[in-house]
Formats: C-alpha cells, structure tokens, sequence
C-alpha cells in the first residue's frame, strides 16, 4: 500500500513538472504530504520539493493547514528551500517564520537576492531583526540595513544589490574574462552597466550584444547611451510606470550622488504592479490591508470603521427619505420606485469611479486633460440618462397607467446619472488634493450622494408634481 501511494505521488510530480495537472485542486497530492509529516519523513518531503518548481512547492506548502506547515517547518532535518521561501504568499510567510528559528532564517537570507531578503526583513519584529542582522557577513548586513533605511515604498526596497557593472575603457574581451572569473555576479542578467570613474552609470549593453562583438571593441563603443537612472527613494509605484511606459527589462538605481547602487528588473516591477492592483481593489471595497490569514477578529476590526460610515451615510439617506413623507403616502407607488433611481445612480458612479481610480494609479488623469474628462462624464451622463430615463418611463407607464410618475422618473434618473458621473470623477480627485487615498475613502462618499441625490431629486419632483 504505502509503494502505491508513493507511485501515486512521483507520477503526481511528473505531471507538475510537464504541467498536466493544476494541483491546486488535488486533494490526493495534499493528502501524500499531509501523511509524511505525519510520518515524520523530512527527507522524503525534502527530496519531492526538489524534483518541482519552487512556486509549485510554494503552493503545496500554502494548501496545507496551519498546524500542518508548523509540522512541517519543525520536523527535523527539514529545511525549507530559500527559492520556496521566496515564492509563499507574504501571509505564509509571516506565519512561517515564527516556527523558523534565527539560524534557519539567515540562512535563507544569505541564499537569496537583496531584494527578496528585504521583503523577508519587513516581516520579522525589530527585536528578532537585529539579531538576524548582526549574524549576517558585515557586507550583507550594511547593504540590507541600508535598503531598509529608505521609505518602504521606496525603489531602494525592491532593487537588487547585486548587479554587473565595468568601466567605460574595458574591452569586450576584457567584460568576457571578468564575467567567467567572477563569482559576486548574478546568477542571470540581461544588462551590464557600463560606469565611469566616480561610478556613475553613463550606458548599458545587451548581454546578447557583448557575446556577437569582437574581443578588441570597446564597450563605450557599442553601449546604449540612453540609460534611464531611478532614484533610490523614487516611490515604487512610479517605478512601474517607467518600466511600463518605456518597456524596460532592468534599470539600474543610483544614491544622492548619482552613483549606481543597485538595479531593478521587470519580474521586481511586475510583483509591485500585482500587489498594488491588490491593495486599490481592497481599499476600493473598504476592506484594507486584509490578508488570509488574518483572525475573525482583526478581520471584523479592518472592517468595522468603513461599515460604521457607511451606516451614518444610510441614515442620512433615510432622514431625506423622510421629509417627503406626507409625499410617498399621497403616492405610494413613490416608495416602489425610488430605489431604481438611487441604485442606477450608484452604480453609474461606482464605474465613473473605478476608471476615475485607475487613471490616476496610472498617471493618465493630468491637469492638461482634467477638464477634458469632466466634460467627457458630463455628457456621458446626460446620454446614459435619457437612454434609461426613456426605458424607466415606458416600463412605469404600463405598469402603473401615470403620465405624472413616469416624467417624474424620467427627470429624476437624467438628474441623478449626472451626479453620479460627475462625482464618480470629483470624489476621488478632491481626496487626492487633500492627501487621502482615493481608493479608500471614495466609494462610500460617492454612494452617499448618489443615494441622497437620487431620493432627493424623485421624491423632490413628485413632491411638486403632487404639491406644486
């Protein structure tokens, strides 16, 4: 029986490796794993893990419950792969390093790019941090305490220290040699910076290029000149900009000084891009910085602030609703109706908001076409409005025989969709002017006036209508 299941799982892993099975779904593959901790049996762990892809290993050892990665983590002669480490969700890895003991966890960092033990440094408490730092070599720990000097959205906490760089003067031949010799060099690279005196980079050259050129050239004479430099405290999010505006593969990062520290490449750029597309789809929702693994409790508190503004907001909705009291109980069909017109108005401007929010995580909302777009939400809401207000009429028309209700829905949906474009656009953008991230706060505001907007105008008009 345990040959079977072993059979079972090497087929399983030669499956992963020719990737003909999504595993994230194979509760058998779990099931093998789960069994030999149980067992005790490290080695046989160890030895599977390394017959697949880290992000593969990553992802089993993420399926399993938390009492089983501890298990895991514990279990002796086990010693979880550095590239494993790095490819764990970030809550994983905060969960598993509680059970790492300080010598496992400079351990992996001295096995890992600069880049990805910053990200490792930024989970562990400040106490636990400087003990894991002062057992690294003295020229790790002043390159990571550096890095973790700067601001954490900084291009210095994402760049990699390790990076190939040669004079200007050096031939090809001579770049060759040192690139065979040296053993601080990255394991790949796509670029080599070409510096001058001070250090400073003045172009770079193709890796590819160096190998199709003759031995005597220079590689002053076959660089790139036009090197675009990124500031070591240049916020990450601009970063990816750059790199997607100008479809880069690596960049390098210089200090203060303009001499060359570190270089980011675009695998870097594309985790910051994931995570902040994250982060703005959270916040959007109210939810915050909520991860998996976060407990009922710290879950219901990340929540509980926008939830209670949002019911103020409710509140406020309904004390406009009951001014016009006397109103919806001379027409009743008033109270039927009122919340088509409030829930085409959010929802007009929940999507005004969502492009609002992505034009500007993207730069594409500038002063130069503000007014423009404006205009642009302006129109698009008097068109989405005619268009519904006609389809809302002719519907109210024969479901209720009311010449009277169906021009009042009409005004009031043309009004409303008007609002909403409008305010799906200047929310956000006013927040921003005022510091405060537009992916948070702005959905619950937009709401709140299209919900008082839109009661306050039907109920308002067929106030006048009955009243007027």
């Amino acid at each position: 029986m345990r040959n079977k299941i072993i059979g079972k799982f090497m087929t399983l892993i030669k499956k992963i490796k020719d990737k003909k099975v999504n595993f994230e779904f194979n509760k058998e593959y779990i099931k093998v794993v789960t069994d030999k901790i149980a067992n005790n049996d490290a080695l046989f762990i160890s030895n599977s893990f390394k017959e697949i892809h880290p992000a593969d290993a990553a992802d089993i050892v993420e399926h399993l419950s938390e009492s089983d990665r501890e298990s895991l983590i514990k279990l002796n002669n086990f010693k979880i792969d550095p590239e494993v480490f790095v490819e764990l969700n970030e809550s994983i890895q905060k969960e598993i390093i509680k059970f790492l003991s300080s010598e496992s966890i400079v351990s992996i960092l001295k096995n890992l790019d600069s880049d990805d033990s910053i990200q490792i440094l930024e989970n562990i408490d400040e106490k636990n941090k400087n003990s894991i730092l002062s057992s690294l070599p003295p020229k790790d720990r002043f390159a990571l305490l550096e890095s973790l000097s700067y601001p954490e959205d900084s291009a210095a906490r994402i760049m990699q220290r390790q990076f190939t760089a040669i004079p200007s003067n050096w031939s090809v031949g001579q770049t060759i040699d040192y690139l065979r010799e040296n053993k601080d060099l990255p394991e790949e690279f796509l670029e080599i910076f070409i510096v001058d005196n001070e250090f400073k980079p003045i172009g770079t050259v193709p890796s590819s290029k160096v190998l199709r050129t003759s031995r005597e050239s220079k590689m002053i004479s076959i660089m790139n000149e036009s090197q675009l430099s990124i500031p070591v405290d240049m916020d990450r999010e601009e970063v990816g900009h750059l790199f997607e505006n100008y479809n880069l593969n690596s960049a390098c990062v210089v200090d203060k000084n303009n001499k060359l520290v570190g270089m980011i490449t675009s695998d870097d750029v594309l985790t910051v891009l994931k995570e902040e597309a994250e982060e703005d789809a959270l916040r959007l929702a109210g939810v915050g910085d909520e991860e998996i693994t976060d407990g009922v409790l710290k879950k219901t508190k990340r929540r509980f602030n926008w939830l209670l503004l949002n019911l103020f907001t409710a509140f406020l909705a309904t004390w406009v609703i009951s001014i016009f009291g006397a109103t919806i109980e001379q027409m009743v069909a008033l109270a039927f109706l009122m919340p088509i017109v409030a829930s085409m108005g959010g929802n007009a401007g929940m999507q005004t908001l969502a492009v609002t929010i992505r034009t500007i995580a993207t730069n594409e909302l500038t002063k130069n076409n503000f007014n423009q777009n404006i205009l642009k939400e302006f129109f698009i809401g008097v068109l989405n409005g005619i268009i519904f207000a006609i389809i809302s009429a002719f519907i109210v028309q024969i479901w209720f025989q009311d010449i009277q209700l169906s021009l009042i829905i009409s005004i009031s949906m043309i009004l409303n969709m008007i609002v909403a474009g409008l305010f799906g656009i200047l929310v956000p953008i006013t927040l921003k002017k005022f510091n405060i991230d537009p992916a948070i706060a702005s959905s619950v505001f937009v709401t709140t006036i299209t919900d008082v907007i839109g009661f306050l105008s039907f109920l308002g008009i067929g106030a006048y209508f009955f009243y007027g």
